[in-house]
């Protein structure tokens, strides 16, 4: 058995053959997609975090709202670029969220990837520390959202407040009992994996990891994935960590499929650079009749790997499109995985 959900970058578009023509339009689409997904048995829902861009950018309205009108789905991000956070707000935030969808909450946070703009968290007024490169301001970050989350006492009252105060130090409110064991890292490289591992985070792997090694992209992610997992276990935690892996995957079933995605299924890992030096390698995606995904996505080991798969979605195709994508891979691929 699989957890299985999907993952939604909200892009929108004045183009013609969008349905997500506003940020208005992806907005209220992703809630109902959401709603049809735990219609059709899907396990979560998660959404893209990007700045500067014609994207999902600000996640908690959006998950606050998804929350509100279900019942059963998770309901996540990923990633957050913890770059552009204070992490004091983001607990207030994120534990609304959760109360409010009565503790589905599955947030990915992360060091973040290449934005639209140049240092963009600047403009939201973080500056790394003397010495610091923006990459340990993000995980510095995380780890005081993570204090955060515990839900412990860490400010000293007013002697003189509006309203009587607890006995002792104060902390931040609302406070949603067992957020702090959903919370995910993105890890693009087997480091950072470890680093989350140790850390306490579970972790999600998306379709870009680090090249290191040369080998085919999901060999290099399930070598992290076990990394991981060892550390977990070195690390001493007393639960069971959770691992979800990204993909694009569509099955094959009409001409409209075909005339989208169709050459998609002859698509092989990739390599590029990203931030100028850092060599990256990218997962293919798969697109074929159901039987050929079965024989293909068999042979994935970083999914075998994985507790949790998130399949990457068409957004801008619009919420009844997005459903049949779906419906398809669960009713006409995942039990042949032994998925479902």
């Amino acid at each position: 058995m699989k957890k299985i959900g999907f993952l939604s970058f909200g892009h929108w578009a004045n183009h013609p053959s969008y349905t997500a023509r506003t940020a208005s339009d992806t907005l209220l689409q992703s809630i109902d997609l959401a709603v049809a997904a735990e219609e059709l048995g899907l396990d979560g829902a998660y959404f893209r975090v990007h700045h500067f861009a014609a994207q999902l950018a600000s996640p908690f309205p959006l998950l606050s709202a998804v929350g509100a009108r279900t019942n059963t789905i998770e309901i996540g991000t990923g990633v957050i670029d913890m770059r552009y956070e204070n992490p004091m707000y983001m607990v207030e935030d994120a534990g609304a969220a959760d109360l409010i969808s009565k503790g589905r909450l599955q947030l990915g946070i992360s060091r973040g990837s290449p934005e639209q703009v140049i240092d963009g968290w600047r403009y939201f007024g973080y500056e790394p520390n003397e010495g610091e490169t923006d990459a340990e301001m993000g995980r510095r970050k995380a780890l005081e959202f993570l204090d955060g989350l515990r839900g412990e006492g860490f400010a000293r009252p007013n002697p003189f407040p509006m309203f009587p105060n607890p006995p002792g130090l104060l902390r931040l409110e609302p406070h949603s009992q067992g957020l702090r064991d959903r919370i995910w890292w993105g890890a693009a490289s087997n480091a950072t994996a470890i680093w989350a591992a140790e850390n306490g985070m579970n972790l999600q792997s998306s379709t870009l990891k680090f090249d290191e090694n040369g080998k085919p992209f999901h060999i290099q992610q399930a070598e992290q994935i076990r990394l991981y997992k060892d550390a977990w276990k070195k690390a001493g935690h007393n639960r069971e960590p959770r691992v979800s892996v990204s993909r694009s995957i569509f099955a094959i079933m009409n001409e409209k499929d075909r005339l989208y995605f169709g050459q998609q299924g002859k698509s092989t890992d990739s390599i590029g650079m990203i931030e100028q030096d850092q060599r990256a390698i990218f997962g293919r995606s798969y697109a074929a009749a159901p039987d050929q995904l079965i024989k293909e996505l068999a042979e994935d080991e970083a999914i075998r790997e994985a507790d949790t798969l998130l399949l990457t979605i068409p957004n801008t195709l619009g919420v009844d499109y997005n459903v049949h994508v779906l419906s398809s891979i669960l009713e006409h691929v995942a039990p042949g995985l032994g998925w479902r």
